[in-house]
């Protein structure tokens, strides 16, 4: 077998146990039964289940991010903007819709298994995350800072984290979603078309009047920059 498909192998079999079971849950020997391969395989392609973890969430996100960075430069040059949030929000669709699919299901394996990175404590891949795609991220949310100016800081961190959940719980359930829709409605619905619809609900959502009362927490500045994906810090 060649070491590319082993790999391939072993981040698919990973990927699907992962979205399945949950990060802890999941050992190094069940991915490697389902694989079809050895421990040893594991340990000299990725080193360690953290390492293995991390590849992949970086299988989708690496070529999002390249597409997205690509888009960012573009818009600079073109000296865009100041974009609504609806135009931002269509970016993300555009280049989540432009990453090649291995199988139809990508998308949705990769919500599932950012809605766990939130629920689960998973210290180190906040850490990889952050290193890896934490620049280009940064630059996205200026843009969206810059949409949404009214909005305190603290707000607009859970403002992005609601919208994050209501995109992972309906991409990481579009299948069920869809087949209750096209028997409730008759009609097929497309990924794409979900995620379309789903812009104008979120930037509604994120442009919205301020829910703040208190002043300390309307005038909360962050310790640090954070990017969209920032994780729970334990580890």
């Amino acid at each position: 077998m060649a070491q590319s498909e082993t790999v391939e192998r072993i981040l698919d079999a990973a990927e699907q146990l992962f979205a399945e079971k949950g990060f802890a849950e999941t050992s190094l020997r069940l991915i490697t039964s389902k694989a079809g391969v050895n421990l040893a395989a594991v340990n000299y392609h990725f080193g360690s289940k953290k390492s293995l973890i991390q590849a992949v969430f970086s299988r989708f996100l690496g070529p999002f991010c390249q597409s997205l960075e690509r888009e960012l430069d573009r818009r600079e040059a073109e000296a865009a903007g100041p974009e609504s949030l609806e135009e931002l929000l269509e970016i993300l669709v555009e280049q989540a819709m432009a990453v090649k699919p291995r199988s139809g299901d990508d998308l949705s394996i990769f919500m599932r298994l950012l809605g766990l990175a939130f629920s689960q404590s998973q210290g180190h891949l906040r850490r990889y995350l952050e290193d890896m795609y934490g620049k280009v991220f940064r630059r996205y949310m200026q843009r969206v800072h810059e949409a949404a100016p009214r909005i305190p800081p603290i707000e607009l961190f859970w403002r992005v984290h609601f919208m994050l959940g209501a995109a992972a719980f309906s991409m990481s359930g579009i299948k069920a979603l869809r087949a209750i829709s096209e028997n409730d409605f008759g009609v097929d619905t497309s990924i794409e078309q979900v995620m379309r619809m789903m812009v104008p609900f979120l930037a509604a959502g994120m442009r919205a009047e301020s829910g703040i009362a208190d002043q300390a927490l309307s005038q909360a500045q962050p310790r640090a920059r954070r990017n969209a994906l920032a994780l729970p810090a334990t580890s």
